[in-house]
């Protein structure tokens, strides 16, 4: 593993804090602290796969622009937090509440795109009390809900994956190992397509990830490097139920997507736009998976308040 302070370096990854948390269940949690020290806080939450390291390539304190003080943190299995085996979706709640426990957050916004989607839906669900918003954006449909084709219109790599998933851990780690030394490869490698060649993409994303190449290395690299067990506990618990219905969900909602995307279908969107009570549905119809620079600024506003 490359030293922190090489690593940052070499992936230009900005000034943060880290903190290291200990949950109830005597699990480490890892958290980064970025932006505003005294903003409103915001705790966002990674993809599939992911990790607390994440920053915006063309303006790395973005979040102090709009006075936000986000809270990131690499869920159970991934990057330096302790695995919690055979989680659920809701059992990310526990982690959310330590993690506002330990920065005294009483109330607070809640992001979270793709894998990220279904762990901030459980906290509007089942942490109304606490969450003031919530951005959800390209994010899957429950495995078992009503109508949901779950696969259909994901590309061979996202295919191949939930389907492996579905079949068991086993037959999960012989698909995302080969993955992982792909990633491992050819992001350090300075390449942008680290999804490997099943996972075909459309040219709005490929623009994407080119432009956050080194984004994307100290971002994935983080979360996969030590090791895959995050990654296959995610998949394991999208395709199971999550543990909540999202017609609990009673907070202000925002969700986000494109039409391009290939890893996670419109249609998800679509029917998550038809489950979720009162949901705002922002759709792009130029967007893929990655998103873009204009598609931030509004977010960010979003979760500042400044609607």
């Amino acid at each position: 593993m490359i030293e922190t302070a090489e690593f940052n370096d070499r992936f230009g990854v900005p000034e943060h804090l880290e903190h290291r948390l200990t949950t109830p269940d005597g699990r480490t949690l890892a958290v980064a602290e970025w932006g505003d020290p005294n903003g409103r806080p915001v705790i966002s939450f990674h993809g599939t796969p992911g990790s607390r390291i994440g920053y915006w390539t063309p303006e790395p304190d973005i979040w102090t622009r709009f006075g936000l003080r986000k809270f990131s943190f690499d869920r159970p299995g991934y990057g330096e937090s302790t695995r919690l085996y055979g989680r659920s979706v809701a059992d990310v709640v526990p982690d959310v509440v330590t993690i506002a426990a330990a920065f005294g957050l009483g109330r607070f916004a809640i992001t979270g795109g793709s894998g990220g989607g279904p762990h901030v839906l459980a906290c509007a669900a089942l942490l109304a009390d606490r969450v003031e918003r919530c951005l959800a954006s390209v994010s899957v449909a429950p495995v078992d809900g009503e109508g949901v084709d779950f696969t259909a219109g994901m590309n061979e790599g996202n295919i191949n994956e939930f389907n492996a998933a579905i079949e068991g851990e086993a037959a999960l780690r012989r698909v995302l190992e080969p993955e992982r030394a792909t990633m491992i490869e050819r992001l350090t490698g300075g390449r942008s397509d680290f999804l490997g060649d099943d996972y075909e993409l459309p040219e709005a994303d490929l623009i994407e990830m080119a432009k956050h190449q080194k984004a994307s290395a100290a971002h994935m690299l983080t979360a996969v490097v030590p090791g895959i067990d995050g990654w296959v506990d995610d998949d394991l618990a999208m395709v199971k139920p999550w543990g909540f219905d999202v017609a609990d969900c009673r907070v202000p909602i925002v969700l986000s997507y494109g039409r391009q995307d290939q890893l996670v279908p419109a249609a998800h969107g679509d029917w998550l736009a038809a489950h979720v009570p009162g949901a705002v549905v922002w759709v792009d119809d130029g967007t893929g998976h990655m998103g873009n620079e204009s598609e931030v600024e509004r977010d960010l506003a979003w979760l500042a308040g400044r609607d």
